[in-house]
This record gives C-alpha cells, structure tokens and sequence, in this order.
C-alpha cells in the first residue's frame, strides 16, 4: 500500500509510520504534518533516508497542499492530524476547530475526490464523556465530548460517518485510550512527570489526583489501527484500550519510585476546568472480529517508557526548551531554498 499520514511527525503518528515500515516491506509512506509545537522531525529521525518514506510540511486545512502531497496517489489516508492538548483548547478553541475539524473535511473532499480507497480517522475515547465508577466505553456509547478538544474530535468523527453514509467514503473509525511511550510531547501527564523529576521539579497533579485512565501503550496503538487499516469493516468504528485502568496519582506514585525520587515532588494544582473523572475501553469488538488485543504489559511498559526519556534527554530538554523546531531548519532549510532557486532558475 501507499499511505498518507497526516499528522505524521507527533508521538502516535510518528510510531505508526516506524510500525508500518518496520512491518510492511512493500508499503510506501507520505507523512505530511505541519510540525507546529507538538510535530518533531526528529521523532522521524529513523526513516528520513528510507526510500519508501517522504516527508511533507504542510496543513491539512490546506486543500492544496494535501493534494500535491498525495501526487500521483495513494491508496489509503490515515488521519492522526489534530490538536490533541486538552488544556490548550480550554484556553483558546480556535486552531482545533481549524486542524481537527476544517482539516478532517479537507480531507474528505481530496479523499472524495481523488477516489482514495481507504480512509482511517483516528480519534479518542474522549469523545465519549466521562464514566462512572463502574462500566466501559463501547463502540455504541453516545459522544458526550465534555472538552472543546473532544468537541472537535467528536465533530470530526461525525463528518467522516457523514462523508461515508452520504457520498460512499470508506471511512472507518479507531477511537483510543490514553497513550504513553516513546516520543510523547511533554505537556502529556507521563512524559511531564517523567521529565520533570529527572530534572528534579515538582509533579503538577490536578485536584485530588483520582482521575482514572486507561493506558494503552503506542506500539499496541499502532498495531490496532494498521490491523483496522487493511482489514476493519468499511463505515465501522473500533475501540482500542489497554485494559490498565490507573489513578494519576497512581502514575505519579509509580514514576517517581522507580526514578528513585521522593514522592514530595507532588504538587496537587487547581483542577482543570470540566475535567472527566474516568475513561474506560471496552475493546471487545476489535477482538473478536480482527484479533486483536493487547500485548504490552503496563509495569514494563511504563518502565520501559521511563528509561527511554531517561536516555533520551536530548531531546525532551530540545522539546521543552522549544529548540526541536529548528530541527526543519537545519534538515530542509537550504535544501527547500535552492530547490527554489533552481525553480525560479
């Protein structure tokens, strides 16, 4: 196959086209990301040189762009483009209206147009509220997004089964629990509690910190929706989960236990406005009808996790200090301006 990867340079894109390529030794991979603050070309370091690989800066609010992007075509999009901070799109809606719902519908009408024959939203369990105490999200749970950002990808989510109910698109839909593993930009709980203590600063934990999450590790991610890819039912939507429901206390705990720091470095903080109590995926479609489930174990994992930000302080401390954006620059920036040059010959 020929994909485009739209939002392919942040953490769950960026592991996507590592699986794909690793996996599928026949594919091709067009990975187009706008690389705003979450988008790193370094998290796609690995397969720059690949020859089945080509990297493409752009917005996917951008009819044009994405059209020239896919060139002489592709076989399938798989969308992971979208602004996905719950705490920015408090503070300010606008650019997730524009890139998780405007870009989504672009999407659809180059898809539309273009006659992809493949289209794969990925979203979020966010888009279903927030539980109880007890139960699980399935595929049949109303969207009651209680977030502008869950808003926007609930929004999305209901274009794409438009786009495939009324024009025919073969859309099919994945929709996840949180993720944690190598890559993750550092404003995710995670990736921040682990940078923060190696660096020895205090862990900010929202209210009471009893918040529950189901942790699902990339490379499971990834696994799930390569699988929905090539084999999921047209105008289907899947839920992936980890089945690793954790407290944020919880995480914090462990985190700061096995980096051997002392569990005063929690600061409970002012809890974020509408915050949802507790997610949970009930997977258990995705299993039985594709086989997939699952492999990570969440203790490992999180190890695992916690030792790759330690080795890789490099780049964490370029994310935070904003120095990862000119990564483009020194990659593509003489390279684009004589390619320019040559063109206006």
């Amino acid at each position: 196959m020929k994909l485009l990867v739209t939002g392919g340079a942040g953490f769950i894109g960026a592991n996507f086209v590592q699986h794909v390529l690793a996996t599928h030794a026949d594919d091709r991979i067009v990975t187009f990301d706008l690389l705003t603050y979450a988008g790193n070309l370094a998290n796609l370091e690995s397969v720059l040189t690949d020859p089945r690989h080509r990297f493409v800066r752009g917005d996917v609010a951008d009819a044009g762009a994405v059209d020239a992007a896919i060139g002489d075509g592709v076989d399938a999009v798989v969308n992971f483009a979208a602004e996905s901070h719950v705490d920015r799109s408090i503070a300010d809606a606008g650019s997730f209206l524009r890139t998780n719902v405007a870009g989504t519908q672009v999407l659809i009408d180059v898809a539309r147009r273009r006659g992809i024959g493949r289209f794969l939203q990925v979203s979020t369990d966010e888009v279903y509220g927030s539980l109880g105490p007890t139960g699980a999200f399935t595929e049949e749970t109303p969207l009651a997004p209680n977030s502008p950002y869950a808003a926007s990808k609930a929004s999305a989510d209901l274009l794409v089964r438009a786009a495939h109910h009324t024009h025919g698109l073969p859309a099919v839909v994945t929709r996840c629990s949180n993720n944690y593993g190598p890559y993750q930009f550092p404003e995710k709980l995670i990736p921040l509690f682990v940078t923060n203590a190696l660096a020895d600063q205090p862990l900010p934990l929202y209210g009471d910190g009893r918040q529950v999450r189901d942790w699902i590790h990339v490379e499971d991610h990834c696994r799930g929706v390569d699988l929905v890819l090539r084999q999921g039912r047209i105008g289907e939507v899947y839920n992936l989960g980890g089945g690793n429901e954790r407290e944020n206390v919880a995480i914090a705990h462990a985190i700061l236990d096995a980096l051997g720091k002392p569990r005063t470095l929690i600061r409970h903080v002012t809890d974020r406005l509408g915050h949802d109590r507790r997610y949970a995926i009930d997977h258990r479609k995705i299993e039985r009808e594709l086989g997939w489930k699952p492999r990570r174990d969440f203790a490992a994992g999180l190890r695992e996790t916690i030792e790759w930000y330690r080795s890789q302080r490099g780049w964490w401390e370029a994310v935070k200090s904003g120095a990862y954006l000119d990564y483009y620059e020194r990659m593509y920036g003489d390279r684009l301006r004589e390619a320019g040059a040559t063109e206006r010959g």
